[in-house]
């Protein structure tokens, strides 16, 4: 087995994009190399991957605009464009829904994609992207490998403990390519007793 990269080795960014590395590792690579740090695992590892193949600091990400103040929401009022989840939204959400109400992704995304829409109607899909949830598990974004993996090991193997699920990732986060899930991967737990 050939040995992940460490990265200040500064291997090349085929080989980079090949091995799993935390979003901490990204982080001080970046600092270390005069990178912007900032920003979830996916940025991170599309501007290492970019310094790795051309040596260039790219320009920081733009700061974000501030949304103008606005009108406390009613029910009878439109969303928006670019409706931010602000302690008045969510006071407004929690006085609909009950004190459990969360700005949860699936919840934002439906915001963002319907600001034509009222809040009544924001209400009503929140409760149903809850009764949906129950129904089925949330789909897990590729930025979270870790947790996907862990899910599909125990879909995979019930009776298996998180040790051993984690066992399995630090195994399978050695090697390049893939970093899904496959029965393979349990030979990490042989020799171990349960």
């Amino acid at each position: 087995m050939k040995e992940r990269p460490a990265l200040a080795s500064r291997p090349d960014s085929a080989t980079f994009q090949r091995y799993y590395y935390c979003k901490e590792e990204l982080m001080a690579f970046c600092r270390a190399n005069g990178l912007p740090a900032s920003g979830g695992k996916a940025a991170l590892t599309e501007r290492v991957a970019h310094f790795l193949d051309t040596g260039e600091i790219p320009p920081p990400p733009p700061a974000p605009r501030r949304a103008a103040a606005t009108a406390p929401p009613r029910e009878d009022a439109v969303i928006g464009p670019n409706a931010a989840c602000t302690q008045a939204r969510r006071a407004f959400f929690q006085g609909q829904l009950g004190p459990s109400f969360t700005f949860n992704v699936a919840f934002q995304r439906w915001l963002k994609a319907n600001p034509n829409k009222t809040y009544r109607e924001a209400v009503a899909a929140y409760r149903a992207i809850l009764t949906a949830k129950r129904e089925r598990p949330a789909p897990i974004d590729s930025q979270f490998e870790y947790n996907a993996y862990v899910r599909a090991f125990f879909a995979d193997n019930p009776g298996r403990t998180l040790q051993e699920a984690i066992a399995c990732w630090n195994y399978k986060k050695q090697f390049p390519g893939s970093r899904q899930y496959q029965r393979a991967d349990l030979a990490a737990l042989e020799g171990r007793s349960r």
